[in-house]
């Protein structure tokens, strides 16, 4: 069961609420330079990014927001730290969102300032409470850097938004410790309805980020605690909409695209069954339906074990046989599996 929240809207995307759970990422060129900027938002988007962050480190960034605003499709929201002005530039250059840290903003009065704007225009706020990122008083107070002192400085930020009636706001409260992510979700959620922006900060590269995100934010929606994702890799943006797509398709959470299940091979496999699934991988990318593709590597147990499959394949010894839901559709050479695939995938589901 999902947590109800409050809806949130960044432009016409809805976060919390009964809105979807949307995939965020955030670019990593120089925000100054207008056309690379553009030109990776839209390759983000045609990945499906549903909402898109960039950096603000200097007012030069935050003047052109706007010409980056109206050459893309999707949400934009700024990402502020330390200098509450840019925040101000960033909503006049008309953002969907600002993401703030209000641990290193400056000081309430700041922040007030920064509230007043973002009512005025009816642009949400993010209150990111980064681990690395808590105030020295809640450390002292709360004995460290733990779910306690994060949820606790979040909450003292919010009640300055909710001091001056402003409620449009999301949440996220990220560490790079996956247990302490997922206390703080917990904890927060016992006192606020607001939605939840989840992700593992500082995940690391493809390999180690992917799984601790896949273990942080996948335990998250499984409880219920998230409304929108970023997973947060060292690697081209592009890799974090895959991942973060494929999580919430995983967990059958937004079914947009194909998902392939194959076996891990074992002594019975006569084919090279990792060359036919990265093959089906890389000409399937693409096709936004929601299939659930098995590349099975022996043909005695190939349809029987991928029963759930909607179409699949099981390869032998230089023959293969396609089958869909279990039965038998056609025997076809070894050469031709994955051609001999994707036809029948267009031929049965239209796409």
């Amino acid at each position: 069961m999902r947590r109800k929240t409050k809806p949130v809207y960044y432009g016409d995307i809805g976060v919390g609420g009964d809105a979807p759970i949307t995939v965020q990422s955030m670019t990593n060129t120089d925000t100054r330079d207008v056309s690379s900027t553009v030109k990776q938002i839209k390759a983000l988007t045609e990945k499906g990014c549903d909402i898109i962050r960039v950096a603000v480190p200097d007012m030069d960034a935050a003047k052109v927001l706007n010409k980056i605003k109206k050459q893309i499709d999707i949400p934009l929201i700024a990402d502020i730290h330390f200098d509450y002005r840019l925040a101000i530039e960033a909503v006049n250059q008309s953002v969907d969102g600002l993401r703030i840290n209000p641990g290193n903003i400056g000081s309430k009065e700041r922040v007030k300032e920064v509230v007043k704007v973002c009512k005025e225009h009816g642009v949400p706020i993010r209150i990111g409470v980064n681990s690395g990122s808590i105030g020295r008083e809640y450390l002292r107070q709360y004995g460290g850097v733990n779910e306690t002192s994060m949820v606790q400085s979040a909450l003292d930020h919010i009640k300055i938004l909710e001091d001056m009636d402003f409620t449009d706001i999301v949440v996220s409260l990220k560490a790079s410790d996956v247990r302490l992510t997922i206390n703080a979700y917990k904890k927060m959620a016992e006192y606020v309805d607001y939605p939840f922006h989840v992700g593992i900060t500082e995940a690391g590269t493809m390999m180690t980020g992917t799984i601790k995100s896949s273990i942080g934010i996948g335990s998250l929606l499984l409880m219920g605690l998230a409304d929108t994702i970023r997973v947060s890799l060292t690697e081209n943006p592009i890799k974090e909409v895959e991942v973060g797509r494929q999580i919430l398709n995983v967990l059958g959470l937004r079914r947009d695209n194909v998902e392939i299940i194959s076996c891990p091979t074992c002594g019975r496999t006569e084919v090279d069954l990792i060359k036919l699934v990265k093959e089906a991988e890389e000409k399937l990318k693409d096709l936004n339906a929601p299939l659930k593709v098995a590349i099975m590597g022996c043909v005695v147990n190939g349809p029987g074990e991928a029963r759930e499959a909607d179409i699949g394949i099981a390869a032998g010894k230089g023959v293969g046989l396609i089958f869909s839901k279990g039965k038998i559709i056609k025997k076809v050479k070894e050469e031709k599996l994955i051609d001999e695939l994707i036809h029948a995938i267009k031929k049965t589901y239209g796409c």
